[in-house]
């Protein structure tokens, strides 16, 4: 069996793979809350003979399905959880299916899709003994929260890997090699003393005042840290009526780095002033940490082969009535916003494609060496395994994510894409499965690139998944 036998297996299950993917985006779910999702993929992946571990991490919506007996182990991470407030018909136009309910603004419909029609063609391929070897297919909750991957991680579950692979949707195809920021995500509880505001304000202490003044500090705190970390915080409760003195209040606190060290020093810096605020107000604090990503580490010999597949596959196959469509959303997006979106790709590229609606055609990595603001959980893995990602064109171009216009694009034309990010997955993996020195190569480019600083969880040991939070992230 060859990899074009591979590749006119997943052409002929286009239909299936997207029923797969409109089913997901008909049923948009919050990240450890993706039980409707996550079952379609494991029962596709079951319907084929994948042996399937569900609950992994403590969360029930997490899974770890693998096929085959032999070494090496490469895995492909799917996503499948949605996003807040992003309810969307597949219109040019805001228009709700449920006013606040979840939507798919990040793709993550076809992410998951995709992988799991990778990790099918590659087991055809094994049964047919034209490589050996094992591919898993790992079941990933909550990205939007950065909480799947890393208590997954925390777990085990990708230690014996000898590669891992992914992808995402977005406005181009191409490699990703740039990293991006690790992070902690925390929430402090101030705790106070009730009591009315305007007859006995002496009687009170106020949890709010606690919260405000640890937010106080972290504004004088931003003048000495490195240009590239980032300090956000949300009042999320603050009190609820002004004449009350409250007793509660929390704060949630993302705290961003390009490197973990300096996440952790900066969190140290955070719990002193979190203390020292409650000391000034005479409250007291607790913390609670939600989870802790790494920065990520792309690996060039596995990318090198994601893109000489994404070269042999070539465009992805829109028509017209895809591009008009694509024009009329990306139509609704203002153009200082178009703007802002292209700017992080080359001046001689965004000049080519900002005028676009599509652009299908393959783009050669150009990011090498660039720091993402946001933050991935797929950074964990990264410092585990030699990890290779890479994204799909099925948005507008210059469309930000986690917008309505993505959930439209994703409910229609974007399902286009799953064929061919699932071709890219089975083509890599079946190249890799094939050549056993370029995986060597890999692991040994890996082991340079992270050196003695082995992966260790950054989360504490009794922490466990935060069912209660739902909200986004904010990439």
């Amino acid at each position: 069996m060859s990899k074009q036998d591979l590749f006119e297996w997943i052409d002929g299950n286009e239909s299936r793979l997207k029923r797969i993917a409109q089913s997901i985006w008909e049923t948009p779910e919050l990240g450890l809350h993706e039980e409707e999702s996550a079952s379609v993929l494991i029962e596709a992946l079951e319907n084929e003979g994948f042996e399937v571990e569900t609950g992994v991490g403590g969360m029930p919506t997490a899974f770890v399905a693998s096929y085959g007996e032999d070494e090496p182990h490469i895995g492909i991470l799917g996503e499948y959880d949605a996003l807040p407030g992003l309810s969307q018909k597949s219109t040019a136009e805001r228009d709700p299916i449920e006013q606040g309910a979840p939507g798919h603004g990040c793709g993550h419909n076809l992410f998951g899709t995709a992988g799991v029609g990778a990790a099918i063609a590659v087991k055809n391929a094994l049964d047919a003994g034209a490589v050996d070897g094992t591919v898993i297919f790992y079941g990933c909750p909550a990205e939007e929260t950065l909480i799947g991957k890393t208590y997954m991680a925390r777990a085990g579950v990708f230690d014996d890997l000898a590669a891992a692979l992914t992808w995402h949707p977005g406005d181009l195809s191409t490699p990703r090699m740039g990293s991006s920021n690790a992070m902690n995500s925390l929430m402090y509880t101030f705790e106070g003393v009730s009591s009315h505001a305007a007859g006995s304000p002496e009687s009170g202490r106020s949890a709010l005042d606690g919260v405000q003044l640890l937010n106080t500090g972290v504004e004088y705190m931003r003048e000495h840290i490195s240009a590239d970390a980032r300090m956000h915080y949300t009042i999320t409760d603050g009190g609820q009526a002004p004449n009350v003195v409250p007793a509660e209040s929390t704060v949630w606190y993302f705290v961003r780095a390009p490197e973990r060290s300096e996440v952790e020093r900066n969190t140290e810096w955070l719990r002193d002033i979190a203390d020292a605020a409650a000391k000034m107000s005479q409250t007291d604090v607790t913390e609670r940490f939600l989870t802790g990503c790494y920065d990520y580490r792309p690996n060039e010999i596995i990318s090198d082969v994601i893109w000489e597949n994404m070269r042999q596959i070539g465009p992805i196959d829109y028509d017209e009535a895809d591009y008009e469509f694509a024009a009329d959303l990306k139509a609704t997006v203002p153009d200082d916003r178009i703007e802002a979106n292209l700017s992080n790709v080359p001046d001689e590229l965004s000049a080519e494609i900002c005028d676009e609606s599509l652009h299908p055609e393959p783009v050669a990595p150009y990011d090498h060496d660039r720091q993402m603001a946001g933050s991935t959980d797929v950074g964990d893995v990264s410092w585990i395994v030699p990890m290779g990602q890479f994204s799909a064109a099925t948005w507008p171009v210059g469309t930000p994510g986690h917008s309505w216009q993505v959930v439209a694009a994703n409910g229609d034309f974007g399902q286009k894409g799953v064929t061919f990010a699932a071709k890219v997955l089975a083509g890599a993996i079946y190249d890799l499965l094939a050549d056993r020195e370029t995986l060597d190569a890999a692991r040994e480019a890996f082991e340079a690139d992270i050196g003695t600083d082995a992966y260790e969880t950054p989360l504490p040991a009794e922490s466990e998944p935060p069912f209660d939070v739902t909200a986004m992230r904010d990439t």
